[in-house]
């Protein structure tokens, strides 16, 4: 038996080893502490980490229709991509009107992007859309404190309606029959589902948000309860009385 022991802790070394030196393919980096994370429950911080990175995709969805898309952007009238990519952006941030626009938003937006009538700036309309209709599912914000909540069934509809923009963004045709935005493509050159997958992020983040709003009431409850139960054991014992009970040597 002794004879194997050195080789055992070969092979452990090795594995530990490896363990070590496996390699991060997507680092998790959290954000650096900010006072306005006390004004913040847990379950805020998970809704604003999840509007965080809805605006990050929005912004590479944008990205990405401006570079297959340039007319786009040029309708707006910007000088660059980067540019219109901004202005789209601050205005969502901000809750500010498009130009082209007027006071159309969210899901009317959407709707635009789609006009066979509309002659203006369908992916910035589109983004603009998604974006401006999350804003108002969070309040007109996008950041959340302790006297703010979310509602499950706007959060499960905004979900609903990304998925439908994405089918439209698919499939929506111009009347030569050219696609109105030109996005996820398949053929046997290339394979480019990128435009699906990111808005397939978003889409998954609401509906996770939603089950986790929907329980909000009976988590509340069940926190209530465990810091109830938890309650003994986290007494301090007097120091008197467990020095008098201790035995004599």
């Amino acid at each position: 038996m002794k004879m194997f022991r050195p080789a055992l802790c070969v092979l452990l070394g090795l594995m530990l080893a490896g363990c070590s030196n496996t390699p991060a393919k997507k680092p998790v980096k959290s954000e650096d502490f900010s006072s306005a994370e006390l004004g913040q429950s847990a379950a805020n911080r998970i809704a604003n980490l999840a509007m965080r990175d809805n605006l990050a995709s929005l912004q590479t969805l944008l990205d990405k229709l401006y570079r297959r898309n340039p007319s786009q952007w040029q309708k707006a009238g910007f000088s660059s991509r980067d540019a219109a990519i901004a202005h789209v952006m601050t205005a969502i941030r901000h809750r500010q009107a498009l130009p082209a626009l007027g006071q159309v938003r969210s899901t009317a937006a959407l709707s635009t992007a789609f006009d066979p009538q509309f002659s203006g700036d369908r992916a910035g309309t589109l983004v603009y859309g998604l974006g401006s209709m999350l804003v108002d599912v969070y309040g007109g914000r996008t950041e959340l404190y302790l006297v703010h909540g979310l509602n499950a069934q706007q959060l499960a509809n905004a979900a609903y309606n990304v998925e439908v923009a994405s089918w439209l963004l698919g499939r929506r045709q111009n009347a030569d029959g050219s696609p109105m935005l030109l996005a996820n493509e398949i053929t046997p050159q290339q394979r480019n589902l990128s435009f699906e997958r990111e808005m397939s992020k978003i889409i998954a983040r609401l509906e996770l948000l939603a089950e986790f709003s929907d329980e909000k009431l009976r988590r509340s409850a069940i926190d209530f309860g465990q810091s109830l139960l938890a309650a003994p054991l986290l007494q301090f014992i007097p120091v008197q009385a467990a020095t008098s009970a201790a035995p004599t040597p």
